[in-house]
């Protein structure tokens, strides 16, 4: 199935969900996103296989009659569709929570949210909050790389992009047939076959630089049946060497950096200059960048312009 129509039926789903009262046909169509560019002939086709589809997975689609309407109208009553009482071990409710966070990051939820923010602004009362969150189960990763990585590892293909090792300031590029994405000791990691150095591989997405590309065909990438990924990550790649940053603190702003550093100099011109111990500029700089003017890295050189690169991609 499609991204585009795995969204679909994610979007009209929420939508029959969320509404109070049965909807027609005509306003689904305005609603939902990837209707309203079709025809009529168009949507009537589509609207159909959509609603086979979803009962054929059993997910319950009313069709309520109103006398004093022309057309019927169409919703999915909660009792119906929600399950039974699940009782769950500690470990498999694990995994699921996981799972659901991780999911967030397919984007679908933000088209959800899209759906629900459409609903209400066509004038449909709906029975979910626009904006509290309940369909945006979030991943703690900055990483920009994370979305392009999880999308290349679900469609099984290929990515490139600039990788800078551990300790080092050189970047090179990589060309890598992805396995898995993994976190391990709050640090995400893209675990596969590195076609460059012809070997099993395991890359901090911190360390990599600039946009991943997508190469190659849709399936191409092989998983190995016994592949554990998470032993992949303990790899020697995956440790840096301790380095001292050197950071000018705006006085009275920032007691946790503060706190976290190795010794803080007071200033007379109204900032400190702290000095704070890191192994990862990407990292330094993205919590750097999140303290906004109240901070300035003055160095090392590749931290300072890890922090310029964030704040100038915010600018963008």
């Amino acid at each position: 199935m499609s991204r585009r129509k795995t969204e679909r039926l994610l979007n009209l789903v929420i939508c029959l969900l969320a509404t109070r009262r049965p909807l027609s046909a005509e306003q689904i169509r305005q609603v939902v996103p990837g209707y309203d560019r079709d025809g009529d002939e168009a949507f009537q086709r589509m609207f159909e296989r959509d609603k086979n589809e979803l009962r054929e997975i059993g997910i319950p689609i009313d069709v309520v009659r109103d006398p004093w309407e022309d057309e019927p109208g169409y919703r999915i009553e909660r009792q119906n569709y929600e399950l039974p009482e699940i009782t769950l071990e500690p470990d498999e409710a694990a995994v699921l929570g996981l799972a659901a966070q991780v999911w967030q990051r397919a984007s679908l939820a933000e088209a959800a949210s899209g759906a629900l923010l459409k609903l209400r602004a066509g004038g449909v009362a709906t029975d979910q909050p626009v904006g509290t969150g309940a369909l945006e189960l979030r991943v703690d990763t900055r990483d920009p790389a994370f979305p392009a990585l999880w999308d290349a590892v679900r469609d099984r293909r290929v990515v490139r992009f600039d990788y800078r090792g551990a300790g080092s300031e050189t970047v090179r590029g990589r060309t890598v047939e992805p396995w898995g994405v993994v976190s391990r000791s709050g640090r995400w990691y893209l675990a596969g076959f590195d076609r460059d150095r012809q070997a099993p591989r395991a890359f901090r997405l911190s360390r990599i630089t600039g946009p991943v590309a997508a190469v190659g065909k849709v399936g191409a990438v092989q998983v190995p049946e016994d592949v554990d990924l998470r032993a992949m990550v303990g790899f020697p790649d995956d440790r840096a060497d301790e380095r001292v940053a050197v950071i000018r603190v705006r006085q009275g702003a920032c007691e946790g950096l503060r706190q976290l550093s190795r010794t803080v100099h007071q200033g007379t011109d109204g900032w400190d200059e702290a000095e704070l111990i890191f192994s990862d500029p990407e990292r330094l700089a993205g919590w750097m960048a999140s303290l906004g003017a109240d901070v300035e890295v003055v160095e090392p050189p590749d931290a300072r312009e890890a922090v310029i690169r964030r704040l100038k991609g915010a600018l963008a």
